[in-house]
Order: structure tokens, then sequence, then C-alpha cells
């Protein structure tokens, strides 16, 4: 069984997983911006960086140390 946190975890990653698909649309039917003119392409281009810097954050498994010795609890 998924612990509590795990199980907000997995239902933030769905919700960026579909904020991206979204904001992908938005981007396909997107006129031809000016470049470097046109603000609202340059946010939906930040945002989809924040989206995926979000996932990455999500997906990463950092490194956590124990110790060599485990000693008995208490």
């Amino acid at each position: 069984m998924q612990e509590p946190y795990e199980l907000a975890l997995e239902s933030a990653r769905q919700e960026l997983e579909k904020a991206r698909a979204l904001l992908q649309q938005d981007i396909s039917e997107y006129p031809h911006p000016i470049s470097g003119c046109d603000y609202q392409y340059v946010r939906l281009m930040s945002d989809r960086t924040r989206i995926s810097n979000g996932l990455r954050a999500l997906e990463n498994r950092p490194f956590v140390a124990t110790p060599r010795i485990l000693e008995p609890a208490g």
C-alpha cells in the first residue's frame, strides 16, 4: 500500500502531465510568433520549462546516505 504522501506525489505528477498536454496543444495552435517580441509565446515557453522542471523534480530520486552500522531502535 502506498503512503499518503506517495499518492499525493503521484497525483501531482498526473496533474503536471495534464498541464503539459494542454500547454502543448496551446503551443501547437498558436500563430507563428515574432521572435523575441511575442510576450504570450514567451510565457508559453517559460511555462513549458517550469512544467518540465517540476516533472523532473518529481521523478528524481535523490541519494540519501544511510549509516554503515545500523543501531537497534531503542
